[in-house]
């Protein structure tokens, strides 16, 4: 009876200790509930618990480099992070979180260096274009669009790189680029926290494009298809003889994609004026205009509107949150950088 006693003790006592002791990959499970908490400290404390049993984990090391970088402990997310990029195995990720740790750090040298690595090993990765574009934008070297432009031609589907390069052009003589990557941006990211933004952005666009400045230098980016657009917009512009409003937009953009499917449209098929000529013939555009212009106008106006038009403002918000915007390889008509 003793011995059966024993051995029902030490049962519960081996299972007891193997609870107390969890492996690399339950420790790390347990970190990123750490993390997603924002309990940085218990994160980074489980994470190094962790490494103890698995030293070489990649995935444990990059989350402990992001942890310190939130936990604001700059020094040591770079120690940890600084090997990791010299990996071979170090994938696009790495180089995100080495990135904003050397910028946060405003080592744009380090950061210089080990994006153009990561670039040269992922070609085709957008969000370091994006990135990179970025950090010599704050350098003010103003070749940060020839980053935002590689990431669009070579990864049309991440939207960074609209973002920036929309914004980029709407502080230069450029009066087509702003317009086309500004939009496809919103398609992308439709309700993001950067929406709001680039609509006003694109209202504010489109008064420029009608706008005649004589001491505004022509663009350095005429391509066939800049040309193409330009001439079909011009063509329509009597429609803004009273303003550029959303209503005239609407008249705008809906001659312009006639037109354009008139005469460019097989020579330059584009995902963007595809998806125009869809909401038309689905009866869904001038809901569409309203979501990005009205909204970027007058909030209070959009509102009443939505509420005047209940059935074609719920038929375009279930499409538009059904869909997902893509655009294809082989339609950057973009000078080649």
């Amino acid at each position: 009876m003793k011995q059966l006693l024993f051995g029902i003790a030490a049962l519960f006592l081996s299972t007891a200790m193997m609870a107390q002791d969890p492996d690399a990959a339950q420790l790390h499970e347990t970190a990123k509930q750490f993390m997603r908490s924002g309990d940085w400290a218990n994160a980074i404390l489980i994470l190094n618990k962790a490494l103890a049993k698995e030293p070489g984990n990649f995935s444990i090391q990059k989350d402990l480099a992001l942890t310190y970088y939130y936990q604001r402990d700059f020094a040591k997310a770079r120690e940890t992070v600084k090997p990791l990029v010299e990996r071979e195995d170090a994938d696009v990720q790495t180089y995100q979180i080495a990135g904003t740790i050397y910028k946060q750090l405003e080592d744009a040298k380090e950061a210089d260096k080990m994006y153009r690595k990561a670039i040269k090993k992922y070609p085709n990765a957008g969000a370091l274009y994006a990135e990179y574009g970025e950090l010599l934008w704050l350098q003010k070297d103003f070749n940060c669009i020839n980053q935002w432009e590689s990431g669009i031609k070579n990864d049309p589907n991440y939207s960074g790189n609209y973002y920036f390069a929309a914004r980029y052009y709407h502080l230069t003589t450029d009066k087509v680029w702003a317009l086309v990557y500004g939009e496809i941006f919103v398609n992308m990211e439709s309700y993001s926290s950067r929406t709001a933004e680039m609509k006003t952005l694109l209202l504010e666009s489109y008064k420029k494009f009608f706008l005649n400045d004589p001491k505004a230098k022509p663009s350095k980016n005429v391509t066939e298809f800049t040309s193409a657009f330009t001439d079909v917009m011009n063509r329509n512009a009597a429609v803004t003889n009273n303003g550029i409003t959303t209503e005239t937009l609407i008249m705008l953009r809906t001659r312009f994609i006639l037109d354009w499917y008139k005469d460019y449209g097989t020579k330059m098929p584009f995902r963007l004026f595809e998806h125009h000529r869809q909401l038309l013939q689905e009866g869904m555009f001038e809901a569409y205009n309203q979501w990005i212009f009205e909204a970027a106008n007058n909030l209070a106006a959009y509102d009443n509107w939505t509420k005047l038009n209940t059935a074609q403002y719920n038929e375009f918000t279930k499409f538009q949150k059904s869909k997902l915007f893509k655009v294809p390889l082989n339609q950057y008509y973009q000078k080649t950088n």
